[in-house]
Order: C-alpha cells, then structure tokens, then sequence
C-alpha cells in the first residue's frame, strides 16, 4: 500500500479530540533524540546510562519528513503549541530544518525547546532565524560544584548562562529557567538563582523533583514542596500570585512586588496539575505517550512506515487520546511508586 501523506479534510480546520475526562488536546511535545550529553541524577543516572549505553540507533529514529507527518496530523486534532525536547535536542544535527518545517504547519502557534544549554551559544541566532520562538535553559545551581554533581559530569554553570546571554541576545523571548529542587543539594540556589535573574526578563521556575521512570532514586523526603520555595524567596523579596496565561499551564506564577519580573513553581509532587492537562508526547522513535508517568505507548513509527494513510494514523491517535484516563499525580501513593512498576524514563519523553 503505498503512503498517504496528505492531510486529512480541510486543510487548516481543527477538529477538538477531548479524553475521558474532557481535557483537550493542545500541546505537543517531540523528542527528537534520546541522547544527551548530562548524566543528571534524576533523568539519566551515570551509573545506569554509561559510555557504553545503547541510545535508539539511527533507523529506529523517526525522520524530519516522519517528525513533520505527525505533527501535522496533531495539530488537526487541536494540539496548538510544539515543544522541542531530548534527550538534549541541540544534539539532533539540522534541527533548525525541522523548525522550519513545523513552522510552515497551519495551526501551529508556538515552537518552543528545552535545552541544558551547553551547545546553545553557537545555535541560538541560528535556531531563532530557523523560526524557534522562545527557549526554555536548564539549570539547576550556580554553584560550580553542585552544578556539576546534579549535571553528573562535573561541568561549570558558565557556558550555560553563556548560552542563555546569547538566547537572549537572539530574542528567544521570554526565555524561561528550570531548576530542579532536591532537598540538601540545591535549596541555597533557590534564592541565589532567583536574584541572578530579576530584572532581567527572564524567569525562573522551580520544579519539584519528580518520581519520572524508575532509575532516578527518588525519595519524597527529597522532595522541596514549591510552598516552601515561594516562602524562601518571597522573604528575600516579597512576592504576590498572578493568574495563570492560559488553561492547562503547568506553572503557578508569582511576581515580584518591587516590579522585578515574576517566577514561577511546577507542583507535580505536592499540588498536581492533572486535572487540566492538555499534553501528549511523542518519543523519538515513533510512541505516543499521554502522560509523563506512563507504563506504555501507542507505536506509531510502525504503521506509518508499513503504509497506514493518515486516515488511520489519525484513527489510531484519536482513539488513544479519547481512551486517556490519565491523572498519575492525582492519584500517587506508594502502590504507584512501588519497585519493578514499569514507567517510561524521562529522557524518552523529555519531560
């Protein structure tokens, strides 16, 4: 049979696909490698993933024209934002070309990335004239060496707040900071991160550290509930709430009384969000994922590389998106984190 790469219907008109719980689809998240450069404890350990792990090989990745296939055929769903993720994805060689790929979809609204920032000084003008929007840096300590324990590699943070100078310089605006929280490694750079980027646009979020896969060691008692990040800092300089930009947004956000530019926390572990979640995920080998913490997803790669026309790659996506149920951080006891439960690793499906 040969492949129907068309798009389905009226090109440029939507049609909502809702789940059980009524939560639209609205955000897609691509991961365009498995591969990174970090051994961050809490993605990719160094002592499970070392020099000598397997990452997905070349012909089990999904292509720019497979990446561009499917996106497409999400956004007819609904799906309005795409995020860039890894793995690192500043690692995928010609990633400015799929940028402007998805760029040319009708419907797209918003391409954003993720990045540890270690190769984005080079790429930031470059990745900004590709089409790329905004950009979202990981960093998780100032601090040269609890940066590098938490990156795994013993790297300093000053070629990555190199690369955020030149995202910046670039207009990759408003250019978010993730920073992960882990009870007695980083809580200093809490209030140390937040000063370094007040006044300057940019803004920070403090992520709890989350129970993703099953290789990270986590442990609630490491976990900073964000309550406690937003007394921290809003004792150095008094903070107010502010209403979220859109439904589903996973931040709440906080600004600065003194007019300084805002934060924000992500509240997975202690106030979760699953309640409004309009996220899929597509790995870098062709799986469909609904839910960070999921135990399986829905192969893709397969039927489109055996032919299926996108009538059935929708019918096959719709039907997943229709049967989801998800709501893992709802619904977390010991039962769900308990050992040997099968949850897909957060380098697969880039967080």
């Amino acid at each position: 049979m040969a492949t129907d790469t068309s798009t389905p219907g009226n090109e440029g008109l939507t049609q909502e696909t809702r789940d059980s719980l009524q939560r639209p689809l609205r955000d897609l998240r691509l991961s365009v490698t498995d591969k990174c450069n970090f051994r961050c404890p809490y993605c990719m350990p160094a002592d499970v993933y070392g020099d000598d792990y397997q990452f997905s090989p070349k012909a089990e990745i999904l292509t720019f024209e497979e990446i561009q296939r499917l996106t497409r055929l999400f956004v007819g769903l609904g799906a309005e934002k795409i995020r860039i993720t890894g793995g690192e994805p500043l690692i995928r060689k010609d990633l400015p070309h799929l940028i402007r790929e998805l760029k040319e979809i009708s419907g797209v609204k918003d391409i954003t990335l993720t990045t540890n920032g270690w190769f984005l000084a080079e790429q930031a003008t470059t990745l900004k004239e590709a089409g790329l929007e905004r950009i979202t840096v990981s960093l998780d300590s100032l601090d040269d060496g609890i940066f590098g324990a938490m990156n795994g590699r013993g790297y300093g943070p000053q070629r990555v707040l190199d690369g955020i100078a030149a995202a910046l310089d670039a207009g990759l605006t408003p250019l978010k900071i993730n920073m992960v929280v882990k009870r007695n490694e980083n809580m200093a750079d809490i209030v140390r991160i937040a000063g370094r980027f007040r006044n300057t646009g940019v803004i920070v979020r403090y992520i709890e550290f989350m129970d993703v896969g099953t290789r990270n060691g986590w442990r609630m008692d490491e976990v900073v509930p964000s309550a406690e990040v937003v007394e921290a800092i809003h004792a150095r300089w008094p903070l107010e709430p502010v209403e979220r930009n859109y439904v589903g947004e996973v931040a709440a956000r906080y600004r600065y009384l003194d007019g300084a530019g805002e934060i924000g926390v992500i509240s997975s572990i202690t106030q979760p969000f699953c309640g409004d979640c309009t996220r899929a995920r597509l790995t870098t080998n062709g799986q469909l994922f609904t839910c960070l913490f999921a135990t399986e997803g829905l192969d893709l790669r397969g039927p489109m590389r055996e032919g299926a026309s996108d009538g059935d790659l929708l019918a096959l996506i719709t039907g997943q998106w229709r049967a989801r149920q998800d709501r893992y951080s709802e619904i977390r006891t010991e039962h769900t984190n308990m050992p040997g439960r099968r949850r897909v690793e957060m380098y697969q499906v880039g967080g």
